[in-house]
């Protein structure tokens, strides 16, 4: 059974003291039942929603829109080196010099190219099962996907500007060390929520832990690696080589376990 409180009325029938509007507002506001129990439409502030699930965007078309930013991206290394073959004969210069003339841009392409399909591979490892995609994850796998398509740029910088530059390799590792904090903000992700990736609930805990656990070390790495570089001149890019260690670890853990 439901009543509700009355006010006072006017002899024409409207509300006294209050407009129509107001005494609507009041009347629907207070409307208790017969326990006397009241529930106000000012209630308290929800909690903040849970990172929710991309609708229509699964794991497969993520993975897929990410395979092919980043083949474009990997793509667009060599078409510098394509414009010198122009460039060297109009300057009537030989063949060869196209390639020993351009040492510096020659390494830089070959530098971004392992480390493009390096990062591209681990990147497919750990998200080749992911079945379902949240906005926390789609957003850090765009800032992921940004520093692959900057790479092309501090790449084209060093045949510019020569390989021992201090800022061109500053800007270099700050480029590929984004895209590491990006990976591992993702496998977080994963981790906390074993439910978005295919497989045995357990098994998927296991083998996210172990990835996560090689990000952690391949963001350290990179670090170092940066730190040796702007240390010293002389090995700014050979410090890179610093990235294969989680790969080394990985080998004699599992030549141990065996």
């Amino acid at each position: 059974m439901i009543r509700t409180l009355d006010h006072p009325r006017l002899g024409d029938g409207r509300c006294g003291g209050q407009t129509q509007e107001r005494c609507a507002h009041v009347s629907a506001r207070d409307v208790v039942d017969e326990t006397g129990t009241g529930r106000s439409d000012l209630e308290e502030p929800s909690a903040p929603a849970p990172d929710r699930i991309e609708g229509g965007v699964s794991g497969e078309r993520l993975v897929l829109f990410t395979d092919a930013v980043t083949a474009i991206s990997i793509t667009l290394l060599v078409l510098p080196l394509v414009d010198l073959v122009p460039e060297a004969a109009s300057a009537h210069e030989r063949a060869g010099e196209v390639i020993t003339g351009h040492l510096d841009q020659f390494w830089g392409f070959l530098l971004s190219f392992a480390v493009i399909a390096n990062i591209w591979r681990e990147h497919h490892r750990a998200f080749s099962t992911v079945q379902e995609v949240t906005r926390s994850l789609t957003v850090w796998n765009m800032g992921w996907l940004l520093s692959v398509v900057l790479l092309p740029l501090p790449t084209e910088m060093i045949g510019a500007f020569g390989g021992r530059d201090r800022f061109v390799a500053s800007f270099y590792y700050a480029v590929l060390l984004v895209g590491m904090v990006c990976r591992l903000a993702m496998l977080k992700i994963l981790k906390g929520n074993p439910d978005m990736v295919e497989g045995d609930e357990e098994e998927t805990r296991r083998r996210t832990a172990y990835l996560y656990t090689d990000s952690c070390v391949n963001v350290i790495a990179t670090v170092v690696a940066f730190a040796v570089a702007l240390a010293v001149p002389a090995l700014q890019y050979w410090s890179l080589l610093l990235l294969l260690l989680p790969g080394r670890v990985r080998f004699t853990g599992r030549r141990g376990a065996g």
